[in-house]
């Protein structure tokens, strides 16, 4: 069974910084496209970062020049570096794996950013 394992969550400052990481289990990890998604709460869940089997990446504009997504294909793992996060970054991070044709989710990893 495929498996997605976000790891890495929990409350900072704003203007701090946080590492996610997700572990990837039961597919073809270099053959797969990978995103994080987050979802605030009232809130749909929105994408945040993708990063493809050619390790191109995209950002969501709010994001952009403050997150970076890497890969880690011997590893298996995909990570989300955040730094000067703020408030509005609050929420629950899903990993995303999207392998021939079908996708995964993992089950989140919660996020807050607060004084």
């Amino acid at each position: 069974q495929v498996r997605l394992e976000e790891s890495g969550g929990g409350g900072v400052q704003p203007g701090g910084s946080l590492r996610l990481s997700c572990a990837v289990a039961g597919t073809m990890f270099s053959h797969s496209d990978m995103g994080w998604y987050r979802q605030a709460p009232g809130h749909l869940r929105e994408l945040v970062g993708t990063i493809g089997h050619n390790f191109d990446t995209f950002y969501e504009d709010s994001v952009q020049g403050r997150f970076t997504i890497s890969r880690s294909n011997p590893n298996k793992t995909v990570s989300l570096q955040m730094n000067s996060l703020k408030p509005e970054d609050t929420g629950v991070y899903y990993c995303y794996c999207r392998f021939n044709g079908m996708e995964y989710w993992g089950s989140g990893t919660p996020v807050t950013v607060s004084v």
